[in-house]
């Protein structure tokens, strides 16, 4: 036996799935459910009450969890796009009157602050958005008062980023359909493209043509760092390391690239303090058992067409020649999703990686809306988050099957 080998393995999908008793994997893959769910509520003019506003501002009011998460992506994408400002909040502000649309976001139907920014938004006349579960005191404050985006696909907690992300977009299309909207794709089209994510991402793909479990496996038995390369990934990479600990109990950290460039001495440096003599290209792990070091790896999160400038700096990792530390570049493969959608069971195209350090490219050039692409990326973390757990685990589940549909 190999010394170090997690409990399950990869490519053994009917192992996989019996332990995945919780239904971790399902929740992982329903983000495209997600997303449909709330293109079919915008289609039965849930936002009609929005068609030809143009409002001074869009102010998100997020509870906590991924409704806050949501709210800073799309900030980071969109902020600078957008022909109005965006203003994520924690409390609804003072100056919020009927020149401004509302966008209170949260999975507690009894936060105060949510309750608190419906019942005064509503009161000062502004158009006011809900996307909470519609109950308890939350559902009073609305009263119908409020547009609707109640949740429609029961996943875990931290599976719900994109159902938050969706809500945003929804509104940002209707509001403002002249510069944000342009920059946000169509929730359909979107869902389709994450259904097709999801299925290259299933339990029954091959680690060498399954993106998440190529991630999965890369790290395993690893010091995870993720580095966005942009504002927007940078945010994503916060909510990459959140479902990590959620969902796998994996401590990573969540850096800027250049942070992670800067910081590439010192955790070499680290890496190396408890075999100082220790050689990586000598040590046969089959033989010698697992490595007296903490190997780390670098996980670059882009949504840059132009990669070279990214590869460039990734260059840095692999100066050292120790070993210790390497990188990964990680895109979304948004082309190849376009061309699958229509039968998802043809293999996957070879990846044509460029030469990058680390001999993983995770995926190939694919362009499409940055949202889009940030959308494909957090669909693909949260996947690689539940093989994590399940091949760190002997499928002992907390959850309830049937509350988040059983296995994939």
């Amino acid at each position: 036996m190999i010394a170090g080998t997690p409990v399950l393995d990869l490519d053994d999908a009917a192992s996989l799935e019996a332990a995945d008793a919780g239904g971790a994997l399902r929740s992982a893959a329903s983000g495209g459910a997600q997303v449909r769910a709330t293109a079919a509520a915008v289609a039965e003019d849930t936002l009609i009450r929005l068609a030809d506003l143009r409002p001074r501002s869009v102010v998100l009011v997020s509870g906590a969890g991924r409704a806050t998460r949501a709210a800073a992506l799309l900030v980071a994408a969109l902020g600078d796009r957008a022909s109005l400002p965006i203003v994520p909040v924690a409390s609804l502000p003072p100056w919020v009157g009927p020149l401004d649309v509302v966008l209170v976001a949260g999975d507690d139907a009894g936060d105060p602050r949510l309750i608190d920014a419906v019942d005064r938004a509503v009161r000062r006349g502004a158009e006011v958005v809900v996307a909470a579960p519609h109950e308890g005191p939350l559902r009073a404050a609305a009263a119908g008062r409020a547009a609707l985006l109640e949740p429609r696909v029961q996943v875990l907690d931290h599976n719900r980023l994109l159902r938050f992300l969706a809500a945003g977009m929804a509104v940002l299309r209707i509001v403002d359909p002249t510069r944000a909207g342009a920059a946000v794709p169509d929730l359909t089209e979107l869902a389709d493209v994450l259904d097709a994510e999801a299925l290259r991402d299933g339990p029954h793909n091959e680690v060498f043509r399954n993106p998440a479990k190529t991630l999965a496996a890369r790290m395993h038995q690893r010091g995870v760092v993720l580095a966005g390369d942009s504002p927007a990934t940078a945010e994503l990479a916060e909510h990459g390391t959140e479902v990590l600990l959620q969902s796998a109990g994996r401590v990573a950290a969540a850096v800027d690239l250049a942070e992670a460039v800067a910081a590439n001495p010192r955790m070499v440096e680290a890496a190396g303090q408890s075999a100082p003599n220790f050689d990586p290209l000598f040590h046969d792990e089959e033989l010698d058992g697992p490595v007296p070091v903490e190997r780390m790896r670098v996980f670059v999160l882009s949504s840059d067409a132009d990669q070279s400038a990214a590869r460039r700096r990734l260059a840095v990792f692999g100066a050292a020649g120790s070993g210790l530390v390497d990188a990964d570049l990680v895109r979304a493969d948004v082309d190849l999703l376009h061309t699958t959608l229509t039968d998802p069971s043809v293999p996957t195209p070879a990846r044509q990686d460029e030469p990058g350090f680390g001999g993983s490219g995770l995926g190939t050039t694919g362009h499409g809306t940055e949202l889009e692409q940030l959308a494909v990326l957090a669909l693909r973390l949260e996947m690689a988050a539940a093989y994590l757990r399940l091949i760190g685990s002997r499928g002992s589940a907390t959850e309830s099957q049937g509350q988040y549909g059983g296995r994939y």
